[in-house]
């Protein structure tokens, strides 16, 4: 089935291409979603009027998202967390755990959008990639320190 599409999509294109992709992804997500169109006539003739819009919006979009993302870069992120013998922690921090750290921040971001290769299991420090568009992605500074246990305090 051939589609315009509405925004990027990494896999597939950017706005305003035309791909052919499966019948069933069209029907079941991209449409539905409106992430695209279907190209027939009518609405390619309409594309072609629109797509100065579409590019506008995600150059727009775009520019919030590389915003967004020095201002993540500008975070020292600090999770702390119980830790055994030899810095080894129990359990592990997840992508889950680093959005609520973000959250607490301020900011709010999507855990999906957190690329840990796998989870951190060690106390240090750790640069961890946040793609926030298919173009901008963030690098986010985030240590791991032992949690203050009752007795010292």
């Amino acid at each position: 089935m051939e589609i315009i599409l509405n925004e990027s999509i990494p896999s597939l294109g950017r706005a305003g291409d035309i791909v052919k992709v499966a019948d069933g992804y069209a029907r079941n997500y991209l449409l539905p979603k409106g992430k695209a169109i279907l190209a027939d006539k009518k609405n390619k003739a309409l594309m072609e009027r629109r797509i100065n819009a579409i590019l506008a919006r995600a150059a727009k979009q775009r520019e919030e998202f590389e915003a967004l993302a020095n201002r993540l870069e500008a975070m020292d992120i600090e999770i702390p967390v119980r830790v055994g013998e030899e810095g080894k922690l129990y359990g592990s921090v997840t992508s889950m755990d680093i959005a609520r750290a973000v959250q607490e921040n301020g900011y709010e971001i999507d855990r999906k959008k957190i690329q840990l290769s796998e989870a951190i299991k060690a106390v240090g420090e750790y640069e961890v990639p946040v793609r926030l568009a298919p173009e901008v992605t963030a690098i986010l500074k985030v240590r791991v320190v032992p949690e203050e246990s009752q007795e010292e305090q």
